[in-house]
């Protein structure tokens, strides 16, 4: 049973987000002092004494032309407010009730979906006279409450409890998956981050993905700003296999030079977090633009963090000698990440839909590399034969012994190795040994994490 959903609604600048952040447990939508943080719908698990639900962020409503930037941010606010369940109508006390209120008000009203008033940043007594205002609103009481301290969500609780109650999902729905049970990792949702420089067009191909205007695009570069997660099924046009999606879109990464913006620093470092909590990553190029310096450091940045990376080339319907561009970027990538050689490279384009499902077939192709574990028979007989044809050196005459290899982790695949001396170890002979474990067993392009381990000397000391 899917959880009921709430939305929250108001004016740019009430506190929207940190009722989000306070419901959801984490700090995780961006806030700040100035208007109009928030531009997308953002989705997250709430628990409020008991009650669980999804609450859905949303940008702060203005009264703009609809091909605006701020009237398309209002559009998408009037698209979730038709699947939710619950509106949160979201006010700030302290400054009163302006026009705008009154307008979303009167919108609200016409609304078949029930509303709970909130009295936002009602702490102490500067609220009392916003608070006595909203009454006029006519809808009901107002809970106070603070949401930035934390104060009146048992008031919430009681305002929610009646339209929630009876659409508590059943505990017995939820599956828990053993992170060791490959099966059960593959039959998850796969989480799937796409990242790139401003302008790149991410959030435009996770429409066409989604096949609707789900997330807010334009010419404008740098409209994303949080990170946005949407859940989803891709259907496997081979098999006919239903495939759960979390897609993951977030905020262009430019030059660390050229990012002087507070809000801007907060959005990358967001994107940041979110390729944390990714298994696969793609970065988006522009087929106007080509491969630039800043991809390869994003792309570096994706492999740091030990995550499965797919490198897909956008714009694709508008690319200019195609075939000069594709082995272009092919050659600048095994150049200038040497570490990872023959990174899945696929051509799309979100305007027309070319590549989408080879892109998607890829995705989970890597993720089951990256969640792979090596039997210990196999992984050894392969052990054996790469020294055969490539002893260990013995640098200064003396010999470095390489004893076994052991798979120690999984999602990115780690190993530790054991002999005596591995200090002296080169680093060319262990990329020799990583470069063979990706061709011969089975790991592709994934990042593959190689640990040295020494048996102690009790006499050393």
């Amino acid at each position: 049973m899917a959880l009921p959903q709430v939305i929250i609604i108001g004016r740019p600048n009430v506190g929207k987000s940190t009722l989000w952040n306070r419901l959801v447990g984490k700090k995780l939508a961006l806030v700040d002092d100035q208007p109009g943080v928030t531009r997308d719908r953002r989705f997250g698990e709430a628990h409020l004494l008991g009650l669980d639900f999804m609450i859905v962020d949303t940008a702060g409503w203005e009264d703009e032309d609809p091909s605006t930037l701020p009237g398309r941010m209002r559009g998408q606010t009037e698209a979730a407010l038709e699947g939710a369940d619950v509106a949160l109508f979201v006010i700030d006390a302290r400054a009163g009730l302006t026009p705008l209120d009154e307008e979303i008000a009167r919108y609200l009203r016409e609304s078949t979906v029930p509303i709970v008033l909130v009295a936002n940043k009602a702490e102490g007594r500067a609220g009392d006279h916003g608070l006595y205002e909203s009454f006029a609103l006519g809808l009901g009481d107002p809970v106070p409450l603070s949401a930035e301290h934390g104060e009146g969500m048992a008031d919430l609780f009681e305002a929610l409890l009646p339209h929630l109650d009876d659409k508590q999902p059943d505990p017995a729905d939820d599956e828990v998956v053993d992170e060791e049970d490959e099966e059960a990792l593959n039959r998850a949702p796969l989480k799937l981050a796409i990242v790139g420089r401003p302008n790149a067009g991410k959030s435009t191909l996770i429409n066409a993905l989604l096949g609707e205007d789900r997330l807010l695009t334009g010419p404008e570069a740098g409209i994303t700003r949080d990170s946005i997660a949407v859940d989803w099924t891709w259907t496997d046009p081979d098999s006919g296999e239903a495939r759960p999606v979390r897609l993951i879109d977030t905020a262009g990464m430019r030059k660390k030079a050229l990012v002087v913006d507070k809000l801007e620093k907060m959005a990358v470092a967001d994107a940041r977090h979110a390729v944390d909590f990714a298994e696969v990553v793609v970065l988006l190029l522009d087929a106007t633009r080509g491969l630039e310096h800043q991809d390869l450091k994003i792309a570096s940045l994706v492999l740091e963090e030990g995550r499965a990376l797919i490198i897909a080339i956008n714009k694709w319907d508008v690319a200019e000698d195609a075939s000069a561009l594709f082995n272009g970027i092919r050659g600048a990538l095994d150049e200038g990440l040497a570490q990872v050689k023959g990174l899945p490279l696929i051509a799309v384009s979100a305007r027309t839909g070319k590549g989408l499902d080879q892109l998607l077939k890829a995705a989970f192709d890597v993720r089951a590399a990256w969640s792979k574990r090596v039997p210990t028979g196999l992984l050894n007989r392969w052990f054996d034969e790469a020294l055969a044809k490539n002893p260990p050196p013995a640098p200064g005459g003396k010999r470095i012994k390489l004893r076994y290899i052991t798979q120690a982790k999984t999602r990115p695949p780690g190993f530790v190795l054991f002999g005596t001396r591995l200090d002296d170890l080169p680093m060319s002979y262990q990329r020799y040994l990583v470069n063979g474990m990706r061709r011969d067993l089975g790991f592709d392009a994934v990042p593959v994490r190689l640990t040295l381990r020494s048996a102690k000397n009790p006499y050393k000391s």
